[in-house]
């Protein structure tokens, strides 16, 4: 055997070995850097959360005195603007949550004492979409914590929608086809379903719900037969024969007046869409949810 050829061999071994080593050592660094990470999360997660005596009956209290009991602090009009409703509506609402949900049933603690009552829960949670400001900011008047604040949010829009969505958010009936019709028919568009418009909030049920589906609906217009509705709306959607827009820099006295006709009969969704973003200012800015299921 060559002697070189041996100490080659010898020295190819000792460079794998001292390899495998170092691969060794590098997998030992990283697992001992995530464990030391996660100690240190660990750590970080499990101070000691600070116990505050909010005291929730005076909270509770406090509220009723202000705007439920007879006679109230504040008159019904100062309800109705901090609250973006009448009382008799806020108390069916609340009503209905209530029987819905049991979350919203006050209830005692471990010590026996009692918790937020619904009314402070319901509460904070249409302060935060009236005003569309954070959790936090509920805490000095209503009493309740930020955590119990955004699940009180939380459950009450899940609990509107599962109690009133049946009712407000279906397709429309033939009833309901031909009293839209017959409004647009008063308005100068025969066979007008409506007004169309947007906002930059993302509603991920719309094209799969709305995808090939129309209400049914057969007119005439100057000899002309059609099969399907329309909606008004304005220059950036596609022009589409259920979409009438206007006509951008009209010339002619026709065009002139349809362009005035059509901009006229879209003033009402865009006046739903502005008391909207002026009653619930939420919907004003970016949604500060991660997920868009919450």
């Amino acid at each position: 055997m060559d002697p070189f050829e041996s100490i080659d061999h010898m020295e190819d071994e000792d460079y794998f070995d001292h390899e495998e080593y170092m691969i060794q050592a590098m997998a030992l660094h990283r697992q001992q850097h995530a464990v030391e990470g996660a100690s240190a999360s660990r750590r970080r997660n499990s101070q000691p959360r600070m116990f505050i005596r909010r005291n929730p009956l005076e909270g509770h209290e406090r509220l009723w005195n202000d705007y439920f009991a007879e006679p109230s602090i504040y008159l019904p009009n100062v309800f109705r603007r901090r609250f973006r409703m009448h009382r008799n509506l806020f108390l069916r609402i609340h009503s209905a949550v209530e029987a819905h949900d049991d979350y919203f049933v006050q209830k005692r603690d471990a010590s026996g004492r009692l918790g937020l009552s619904s009314l402070q829960k319901i509460t904070a949670a249409i302060r935060m979409l009236a005003y569309g400001v954070t959790t936090d900011l509920m805490d000095e008047y209503v009493r309740i914590g930020e955590s119990t604040a955004r699940l009180s949010m939380k459950k009450f829009v899940k609990a509107i929608v599962s109690i009133f969505g049946g009712e407000y958010l279906r397709s429309p009936t033939n009833s309901d086809i031909a009293r839209l019709l017959e409004v647009g028919q008063n308005r100068g568009f025969p066979e007008m379903l409506g007004s169309i418009d947007c906002m930059h909030w993302k509603w991920k049920n719309c094209p799969s719900a709305w995808k090939g589906h129309a209400p049914p609906c057969n007119y005439t217009i100057n000899g002309h037969e059609y099969t399907m509705g329309y909606y008004l709306a304005d220059g950036i959607y596609h022009s589409w024969a259920t979409l009438v827009k206007t006509i951008p820099a009209p010339h002619g006295k026709k065009k002139k007046h349809f362009a005035a006709c059509q901009e006229s009969a879209r003033k009402d969704v865009e006046r739903a869409f502005g008391v909207l973003q002026a009653r619930f200012a939420i919907v004003r800015g970016p949604a500060r949810y991660f997920q868009p299921e919450f």
